[in-house]
């Protein structure tokens, strides 16, 4: 990682836990299932990615395949096809971006072109390269859990604790710093409605870890399940999520809306930072 890079990546990680941290999303993708097909040029994808920096967004989260319940896999060159060009143009921003995937070639060649955080959905446990790869380009990584199959018998937050426990023992052997990994529990990924807000509602008992926890509920289908009318498709629904979160010990908060989630994010920071913060943040006088 060239030094500049690097320096990105560490004043990205300095901001965690000192406030909330906004992670923009931009799909490259054609079926995503909120904002598929929207961003598919580089020149609407260059405008987002600069809309979402400007609107407050700390790192811009790219992706060019859909990991949506049912969403078609895609190829390593299908997926470079998609992003690569994005990527090459955001490489000369001064805002940080990241790799939403989780091949270990696919991951490489972003970093290549800039990127400093890999955002893995399946937590280093798909790809068997991709945990030495993301180490020896002294990138960060994202922890994501997932589940194949969807199991509501199942104590949820023990198993993601189990798959945790596993995928940092393989970051370890591979060398990854902990300062450089982010565990995201997540949501709607392999889990029922239920477990979704179960998840949201114990964050509490992943802090341990010690490593700062991201949390990515914007405009997911359960949020629909929890009021009459269904909401899922709402700003207001996320909002509340991702306050509920935040307040539970998320750090980092992966969202669509970015303008709006800085500034409910903001207000709920101030409010605590001025008594009690909630577990897993600091508060600003400390």
């Amino acid at each position: 990682m060239r030094a500049e890079q690097g320096a990105k990546r560490d004043a990205f990680l300095a901001k965690i836990g000192v406030r909330p941290v906004v992670m923009g999303i931009l799909n490259l993708t054609p079926d995503s299932f909120s904002d598929g097909n929207q961003f598919m040029t580089t020149d609407a994808a260059l405008s987002h990615a600069r809309r979402l920096a400007a609107e407050g967004g700390d790192i811009v989260d790219v992706g060019g395949e859909s990991t949506r319940p049912g969403g078609l896999a895609v190829s390593e060159t299908e997926e470079l096809a998609r992003v690569e060009h994005v990527l090459r143009a955001l490489g000369d921003s001064e805002a940080p971006f990241s790799i939403d995937t989780y091949k270990a070639s696919v991951a490489a060649r972003a970093i290549e072109l800039g990127a400093v955080l890999v955002n893995d959905v399946w937590g280093l446990q798909k790809d068997p390269a991709m945990a030495e790869t993301v180490a020896a380009a002294e990138a960060a990584i994202v922890i994501m859990h997932n589940r194949a199959h969807k199991d509501a018998a199942i104590d949820i937050v023990a198993d993601i604790r189990r798959f945790f426990a596993h995928s940092l023992v393989l970051a370890d052997k591979a060398g990854i710093p902990r300062t450089r990994i982010i565990l995201d529990p997540g949501i709607a990924f392999g889990k029922t409605a239920l477990q979704n807000v179960e998840v949201i509602a114990r964050l509490s008992e992943l802090i341990d870890f010690g490593c700062p926890i991201l949390v990515g509920v914007s405009r997911k289908t359960f949020l629909g399940s929890l009021v009459e009318g269904g909401i899922e498709g709402t700003l207001v629904g996320t909002i509340a999520a991702s306050l509920a979160a935040l307040a539970g010990g998320a750090s980092i908060f992966r969202v669509h809306d970015v303008a709006e989630h800085v500034a409910a994010l903001k207000i709920f920071h101030t409010i605590w930072s001025g008594g009690i913060a909630p577990p897993g943040h600091r508060s600003p006088r400390e």
